[in-house]
């Protein structure tokens, strides 16, 4: 992800003008992570090392929505709608 996409995408998730750590922020920035991965993943599908990579990668976007869940369900619903994620 490029300086320029990841700064548009801390704008458009963040809470306020100095969120940059937010959990929606993080959730955001793990997303825009996991496609790049998964279009390499799709040409290079030997590469196992970017797969443990995505895979934990994966697995820590899930535990933040799990926590997003837990403790503020609406911001969750709004957080999942907003990136397109549980169609």
């Amino acid at each position: 992800m490029d300086k320029q996409k990841k700064e548009a995408t801390i704008k458009e998730f963040q809470r306020s003008p100095n969120d940059v750590g937010s959990v929606e922020v993080q959730v955001a920035l793990a997303t825009g992570r996991i496609l790049e991965l998964t279009e390499h993943m799709k040409q290079h599908k030997k590469d196992f090392s970017t797969r443990r990579g995505l895979v934990a990668l994966v697995n820590r976007r899930r535990n933040l929505l799990n926590y997003l869940q837990r403790e503020d369900y609406d911001r969750y619903i709004t957080l999942i709608r907003k990136l397109g994620l549980r169609r």
